[in-house]
C-alpha cells in the first residue's frame, strides 16, 4: 500500500477538548453500554491500527480475547509519538488516552491522509471507560509503557527497554460497573474484522479467542481486496458473470466498487468510507445508484433492447440481484454522529457516479454477452414490478370494497397506541384458537396462519402481495413491504412468531424470518420482531402445582430435585394441545413469558445463511446440514 510521507510526532496531536463526560454519558460516545457498546471499544482500538495501515506503515493486527475477558491489539505500525505534547506538556502518547477528541486525524497537517477515527475519541473513551488500560509502544529504538485505571493515570510514560521494532500494543479490562456485560461474542468480532481484511488489500489480521478450550482463531488476508469481497458474498448464490466488475479511482478522493449480479430476487450494496460501515448509506451510496441506473438505461436503449416507447428501467429493476461493495477513502467526512452510519459530503456523490459511469459503460460495452443477460434480468424485475403494483392495488380495491384493511383471521387488540400493542402470527387454527380465548384483548393481537407459505427467497414481489398466506400478515402489520414498508406505520410495537416446537414449527418461523428479512427488514433492525418460547413438557403430579419446562436441562433438573416417581411427563408437541389457560401462563403472560428478540448483528452474515436454508442451491445446505447436525435435538422421526 502507498505511504502517506507526512511527520508524525507530538505537533500532529491536537487537543480539542477534556475526557470528563465520557463516564458519566458513556451512550453518546459508543451508542450504549450493551454488549454492542463492549465490542465498540474493540473496534476503536483496532480503527487505529487500520488507520496506519491505511498510510501504509502497517502489514499486520493481532486481536486476542484473553482469559477473564481482557482485550488485547497488537500492530506493527509507526507507534504512538512517545515525545513530550507542546500544549499538554505531557507525552503525545498520554494524551491521546487521557484528553478527549486528542489524535492524529484533525485538519490538513495531521499525521493521516484518511482515517476512520475521525472524531478522534477512540483511544481515550475506551481508556475511560476501562477498569484498567496498558498501552505498550515500540518506537525511537525504545520500549515506552504507560498504564491507566478508569481514565487516570496511574504510571506516565515510561521507557522500559530498547527495540529496533515499532507497533502498539494495548490491553485493556472494560469496566463492569458501566457495561450490561464483559463476555464479548467472538463471532460478531471474527466477522468484523474479516470485513475489515477485505477493505484492506494486503493487511493481515489474526484474532484468537483464549477463553476456553479448544482455542478459536481466525486469520484473514485479502489480496484480491473488494472482489474478493464479492466473491465471498456469493458463494453460496448463481451468479450470471463470472467474475465481479471491479471499478478503482485514484485521486484526492480513491474510490473502489466491486459488483457482480446473481439469480437472487434482493440486491445486497454494502457502503464503506475510510473502511466503516454506512449502515445508513449517504452521498457514496447515492452516486453509486444514479450512474448504475442511467449507464444501463443508457445502454438499453442505445442497442435496441429497450424501445424509447418502453420507458426507462427503475433503479430497483437494474439493483436487483446486485452484490456491490463500494469503499471511498474521504480525508475529511462529514459522518452524522459518532456512530458514522449516514456519509454527507455533497461532492462525492459527483466523484463516485463519475467514476462508476466511465468504468461500467465501458466493461458493457466490451462484455456484450453479459450486458444482455443482465438487462434481461432487469427487465424481468420490471415486468415482475408492474405485476407487484396491479396485485398491490387490487388487493387494496378488495379491502377497500370488503370495508376493511384488516384480515378476516385477525382478532385485534383494542389498544391503540401501537407501541403497546402486539400481534401474535400463530401456526394453525387450534392454537389460534387458544391463543385467542387466553390473550389479554386489551393489547394482544391474534393473527392465525395455517400451511406452509411462501418461500419468498425463490420468489419476486408480484407472488407475494395477494397471497393467501403472507397477505394477512402484510395488511396486519400496515406498513407496507420492499421499499414502500414504512416502520412509523407499523400497528404493532411487537411483532411475535409462535410456532409449535417442532420441525414443522422451525420451518414456518424460518419462512416468516426470511419474508420480514428480505421485505421488512426495518422491523427486525428496530427490534420489533420475537420468537415465543412456549414449553417442551409439563410435570404434574397429584399434591404438587402444574411445573413446565422450556428445554430439556431444565426438564432433567427438576427431575432430579423433585424425583421421577408418581411425575407425569407430557412432552408437548404442539401448541394446540394447551387449554387457553396454560397458553397464557406459559406463553403469553407478560410476567411469567419467555421472548427471544430477533436482532441482526450482521447483515452480511444474515444474508449469508438465509441464502443457505432457503435459495436454490442445494449444495451449500447440504454441507451447512452436515456440519450442524449434530447439534439438533428433539427431531420428530
Amino acid at each position: 500500500m502507498e505511504k502517506f510521507e507526512h511527520d508524525y510526532k507530538a505537533e500532529q496531536i491536537q487537543v480539542l477538548e477534556g475526557l470528563e463526560a465520557v463516564r458519566k454519558r458513556p451512550g453518546m460516545y459508543i451508542g450504549s453500554v450493551s454488549v454492542r457498546g463492549l465490542h465498540h471499544l474493540v473496534y476503536e482500538i483496532v480503527d487505529n491500527s487500520v488507520d496506519e495501515a491505511l498510510a501504509g506503515y502497517c502489514k499486520n493486527i493481532n486481536i486476542t480475547i484473553e482469559k477473564g475477558n481482557i482485550i488485547r491489539v497488537e500492530d506493527d505500525g509507526r507507534g504512538i509519538p512517545v515525545d513530550i505534547h507542546p500544549k499538554t506538556k505531557i507525552s503525545a502518547a498520554e494524551t491521546v488516552y487521557t484528553v478527549l477528541h486528542a489524535g492524529g486525524k484533525f485538519g490538513g497537517d495531521s499525521g493521516y491522509k484518511v482515517s476512520g477515527g475521525l472524531h478522534g475519541v477512540g483511544a481515550s473513551v475506551v481508556n475511560a471507560l476501562s477498569e484498567w488500560t496498558e498501552v505498550t509502544i515500540k518506537r525511537d529504538g525504545g520500549i515506552f509503557q504507560m498504564k491507566f485505571e478508569r481514565g487516570k493515570t496511574v504510571m506516565p510514560l515510561t521507557r522500559v527497554g530498547d527495540s529496533k521494532e515499532t507497533g502498539t500494543m494495548v490491553r485493556f479490562f472494560a469496566d463492569s460497573t458501566i457495561f450490561e456485560t464483559l463476555e464479548y461474542e467472538y463471532e460478531v468480532l471474527e466477522n468484523r474484522f474479516r470485513e475489515m481484511a477485505f477493505l484492506t488489500k494486503g493487511l493481515k489480521i489474526r484474532i484468537k479467542d483464549e477463553r476456553e478450550e479448544p482455542i478459536k482463531e481466525a486469520e484473514f488476508c485479502f489480496e484480491g481486496g473488494l472482489v474478493s469481497f464479492v466473491e465471498y458474498l456469493n458463494k453460496n448464490k448463481e451468479k450470471i458473470q463470472e467474475k465481479p466488475i471491479y471499478i478503482e479511482r485514484n485521486g484526492e478522493f480513491p474510490i473502489e466498487i466491486a459488483l457482480q449480479y446473481t439469480t437472487a430476487y434482493s440486491d445486497n450494496i454494502y457502503s464503506f468510507v475510510n473502511n466503516i460501515n454506512t449502515v445508513e448509506g449517504g452521498t457514496h451510496l447515492e452516486g453509486f445508484k444514479r450512474a448504475l441506473t442511467k449507464v444501463f438505461n443508457d445502454y438499453a436503449k442505445s442497442h435496441n433492447i429497450l424501445k424509447e416507447k418502453d420507458g426507462n428501467l427503475q433503479g430497483e429493476d437494474i439493483r436487483e440481484g446486485i452484490t456491490a461493495v463500494i469503499s471511498v477513502k474521504v480525508k475529511e467526512p462529514q459522518f452524522e454522529g459518532q456512530t458514522k452510519t449516514k456519509l454527507g459530503n455533497s461532492e462525492v456523490t459527483g466523484l463516485v457516479q463519475s467514476a462508476m459511469t466511465e468504468s461500467l459503460a465501458t466493461y458493457l460495452e466490451e462484455n456484450p454477452a453479459v450486458a444482455k443477460a443482465i438487462l434481461d434480468k432487469c427487465i424481468s424485475a420490471s415486468r415482475a414490478r408492474e405485476a407487484a403494483r396491479k396485485a398491490r392495488e387490487l388487493v387494496r380495491r378488495k379491502n377497500a370494497l370488503e370495508g376493511s384493511t384488516l384480515p378476516g383471521k385477525l382478532a385485534d387488540c383494542s389498544e391503540k397506541d401501537a407501541s403497546l400493542c402486539e400481534v401474535y402470527i400463530v401456526e394453525g387454527d387450534s392454537a389460534g384458537g387458544s391463543a385467542k380465548q387466553g390473550r389479554d384483548r386489551k393489547f394482544q393481537a391474534i393473527l392465525p396462519l395455517w400451511g406452509k407459505m411462501l418461500n419468498v427467497e425463490k420468489a419476486r414481489a408480484d407472488k407475494i402481495y395477494g397471497n393467501e398466506k403472507l397477505n394477512p400478515v402484510i395488511l396486519a402489520i400496515g406498513a407496507g413491504i420492499g421499499a414502500e414498508f414504512d416502520i412509523t406505520k407499523i400497528r404493532y410495537g411487537k411483532v411475535i412468531i409462535m410456532a409449535d416446537a417442532d420441525v414443522d414449527g422451525s420451518h414456518i418461523r424460518t419462512l416468516l424470518l426470511t419474508f420480514f428479512f428480505r421485505y421488512m427488514r426495518p422491523l427486525i433492525e428496530n427490534g420489533n420482531v420475537y420468537l415465543a418460547q412456549p414449553p417442551l413438557y409439563k410435570l404434574s403430579r397429584k399434591g404438587m402445582k402444574d411445573l413446565y419446562c422450556y428445554t430439556d436441562e431444565q426438564l432433567e433438573q427438576n427431575l432430579q430435585e423433585l424425583g421421577r416417581e408418581g411425575m407425569n411427563i407430557q412432552r408437548y408437541k404442539g401448541l394446540g394441545e394447551m387449554n387457553p389457560e396454560q397458553l397464557w401462563d406459559t406463553t403469553m403472560n407478560p410476567e411469567t413469558r419467555t421472548l427471544v428478540q430477533v436482532t441482526m448483528k450482521d447483515a452480511i452474515k444474515a444474508d449469508e445463511i438465509f441464502t443457505v436454508l432457503m435459495g436454490d442451491e442445494i449444495a451449500p445446505r447440504r454441507e451447512f446440514i452436515e456440519k450442524n447436525a449434530k447439534y439438533v435435538k428433539n427431531l420428530d422421526i
